[in-house]
């Protein structure tokens, strides 16, 4: 049998939808049927997913908010579910990257690496976990990365706040497995997204890991088993399986899409 993998009448929440993988995720959750909520810091990114999404025939409403603003974040996912009743799935995806050595960061630099990458997807998860259990039906995912399994030298506030976020989701899972609901987490390795790029191109990053910037985004390609980078719409069909009937007794998993960078 072919699995269904259509989310008609699904109302979807994806953090950090404007760019990358969240844009990704949103585009092609509404091209299954989903109406998107995205949410995201940039107003004009905003807007040029909704349009994007609408012109496709599809429902995509905006909401700019800076998720590391948690009271804020916390008023948003409020008027969402005020505005649509029901959230059938929750995408964590908002996500930042910060480089140095863990002798030289900053409080800040790991407190905003933290709040955005973790504290923000534990605020929206609660938010619409209520009517969830009250339905017995829902999805969470939690875009984590395969350096939230195994850690990376001057990144270690990304690490942590990304083995932080499979804590979570772990969590999640066994609390509420019995209502129907389940947790997940996408690991990618490196996607060809504007994020990865900074970082791969960033002096500080490539002195630290003792690169030649002009080599660096081939050094990376090639540490790759399948020499290339993740494309971001290969994640976004891996979350669509995970919220689809299909995969409805996947819980609790953390699924690594790498290109076999990482097999654990």
């Amino acid at each position: 049998m072919i699995p269904n993998l259509h989310l008609a009448d699904k109302v979807v929440v994806v953090t950090g939808a404007s760019r990358g993988i969240g844009r990704s995720i949103a585009q092609v959750f509404a091209a299954a049927g989903a109406t998107i909520h995205g949410i995201a810091r940039s107003v004009e990114n905003l807007e040029t997913l909704q349009r994007s999404i609408i012109e496709n025939g599809g429902n995509c409403f905006t909401h700019a908010c800076d998720v590391s603003d948690l009271e804020n974040l916390q008023s948003v996912m409020g008027e969402i579910l005020s505005e649509s009743k029901v959230v059938d799935i929750l995408i964590n995806n908002a996500g930042i990257y910060a480089t140095a050595a863990v002798r030289n960061m900053e409080l800040s630099q790991w407190s905003s690496t933290m709040n955005i990458n973790c504290s923000a997807a534990f605020v929206a998860t609660r938010a619409v976990l209520e009517q969830m259990i009250h339905r017995k039906s829902g999805r969470v995912i939690f875009i984590s990365s395969i350096s939230g399994k195994n850690a990376e030298p001057f990144g270690a506030a990304y690490s942590s706040s990304k083995f932080a976020m499979l804590g979570l989701m772990q969590s999640l899972a066994l609390e509420v497995a019995p209502y129907g609901i389940t947790s997940n987490a996408i690991c990618p390795g490196w996607v060809d997204t504007e994020m990865a790029h900074r970082q791969i191109n960033d002096e500080q990053w490539c002195s630290l890991n003792q690169l030649d910037p002009r080599m660096s985004e081939e050094i990376t390609r090639l540490s790759v088993p399948q020499e290339r980078l993740i494309d971001p719409l290969e994640v976004a069909q891996l979350a669509l399986y995970l919220c689809s009937d299909a995969a409805r007794g996947v819980t609790g998993q953390a699924i690594n899409i790498c290109g076999g960078l990482s097999i654990r």
